[in-house]
């Protein structure tokens, strides 16, 4: 795979400077057209071989391009509060909006590859990696993204030569370390161990370019020219050809009326002495529960999801009556901001993550996408189809990273909705709870209520299964609620 680029590529002098002002400008100008349409963002990554110039091309890149709308990002050892949390969250923080270009130096190749090459993991766990972040690139280009990956490579031969030459020139020598001549000692390990990577990685919507890097000006010119053929062919393209066409699975149609929300027994109630009993039975179990050392060392998200006026808010407050608020937040999901529309769906729930010992409760979340958005026609039937998926590997994710993921489907009757709405609208400080939106959706009840199914249907996973709560009788609700959230955690922390 590394051939091509071994074998002696370099650009003249003269060459190199009656091409770099042309290319300069024809960059510039491909950088302000992608913000003025800020319909997609950038994301370039530098990666290679130690000593093949990585670090000068990112700077020559921010040299020839508008620096104010570069996000250039080199990630180090992460910090306590990156490793609280799953792996790739200090990625997703960081990622460009739309109209933007992220630059990343190290990126989420850099400690898969690093631990495999040091045997501080097997080479299944780098497959298996490298199968999560396929589907993690796949998804950054289905939400639009273009994703440019470099791997600047140098011949053991060439790495020893610009290793001595950054050694020899005193104002190069503080860029190679003791780290350096270790990793050349193990630099055909390193490229087995790389090749590997890259060769699984290449995919049609993120495949690597090799570039021999031994030539600084062969290395800037590739990397430049590569970067400018890409951003004009998307800016170029016809509008239609943009968003082609996506060979949509069948959804099945239903046989019978039969499934599992209209097999709830929404007839469940408990009387108000044995819910008294038994709330202050469980809140007192969980606040125990979460202040036992072992819990430091767990995370916990709750998602509720509902339909309109299933007593989502009223239960939420009866798990945080039972905690300390320097502990959780309660994150409720509404329409996205622009902010939130210039980045992938799933940006917003990422970076509300908690970390150990905490909760993030929040009230609606990611399942939007299948269901309102799916239901109003807000996103495309390939965007909410492909968010199955999206979804089961963001809380697989979660989930190796030791956090609780716990989903709450609150279902109530039809009947029961009515009576709640009309009460909401015949009691002033409820008021604000009932709108002309909740009316309207109450008329396309059936397609919610399809729309549910398939949800839990494709994300009821063994490792994060939907609880499903029948909520006509609120106190019934709380209590099961609150008794599955306890049971969990100390389940968890047996273990």
């Amino acid at each position: 795979m590394f051939q091509s680029a071994e074998l002696g590529h370099a650009i003249k002098k003269a060459t190199y400077k009656k091409e770099v002002p042309l290319l300069r400008e024809a960059l510039l100008a491909a950088q302000y057209d992608l913000l003025k349409k800020a319909e997609f963002p950038v994301i370039i990554l530098i990666s290679g071989v130690d000593g093949a110039g990585k670090g000068e091309t990112v700077n020559v890149l921010n040299e020839w391009m508008d620096p104010r709308h570069i996000e250039t990002h080199a990630l180090d050892t992460p910090g306590c509060e990156e490793l609280e949390r799953p792996s790739m969250w200090r990625y997703w923080r960081v990622l460009p909006p739309k109209g933007k270009i992220g630059i990343f130096f190290r990126s989420w190749y850099s400690d898969p590859i690093s631990a495999a090459l040091h045997r501080t993991a097997k080479n299944s766990e780098l497959d298996q990696q490298m199968e999560r972040i396929i589907h993690f690139e796949k998804m950054l280009s289905d939400e639009g993204a273009l994703i440019l990956k470099f791997w600047l490579h140098l011949s053991k031969v060439s790495q020893r030569t610009r290793l001595k030459a950054l050694e020899k020139d005193p104002a190069t020598r503080w860029r190679v370390t003791e780290k350096d001549w270790k990793n050349f000692k193990i630099y055909d390990r390193f490229r087995i161990v790389a090749e590997h990577a890259l060769r699984q990685t290449s995919t049609p919507e993120a495949p690597w370019t090799i570039i021999e890097g031994a030539d600084p000006r062969y290395r800037y010119l590739a990397v430049g020219k590569a970067i400018l053929q890409a951003l004009r062919s998307r800016l170029d393209a016809p509008e239609s050809s943009c968003h082609a066409s996506v060979r949509l699975p069948p959804i099945i149609p239903k046989l019978d009326p039969l499934s599992v929300l209209n097999r709830l027994d929404l007839s469940l109630k408990m009387e108000k002495k044995k819910y008294e009993e038994s709330l202050e039975k469980y809140q007192g179990k969980l606040n125990l529960l979460t202040r036992e050392a072992a819990f430091r060392k767990i995370s916990v998200v709750l998602v509720f999801e509902g339909l309109d006026a299933a007593g989502k808010g009223s239960t939420i407050r009866r798990i945080t009556g039972g905690l300390d608020a320097r502990y959780y937040r309660v994150i409720p999901t509404a329409a996205p901001t622009d902010e939130e529309r210039a980045q992938p769906y799933l940006w917003r729930f990422w970076r509300n993550l908690p970390r150990l010992g905490h909760f993030a409760i929040f009230d609606r979340s990611w399942y939007g996408r299948v269901l309102v958005e799916r239901v109003e026609g807000l996103c495309s039937a390939a965007d909410w189809m492909r968010a199955y998926g999206e979804i089961n590997d963001f809380e697989e994710q979660l989930i190796r990273n030791r956090t609780i993921v716990l989903k709450f489907w609150l279902h109530i009757s039809r009947e029961e909705q009515l009576r709640r709405f009309k009460e909401r609208e015949n009691t002033a400080f409820k008021n604000f709870k009932i709108t002309p939106e909740d009316w309207r959706n109450r008329e396309k009840w059936d397609q919610y209520e399809r729309a549910v199914c398939d949800m839990i249907d494709r994300t009821s996973a063994e490792i994060s299964p939907w609880t499903l709560v029948e909520a006509d009788d609120k106190q019934y609700a709380r209590i099961k609620v609150l008794k599955t959230l306890c049971e969990r955690i100390e389940k968890e922390l047996q273990q």
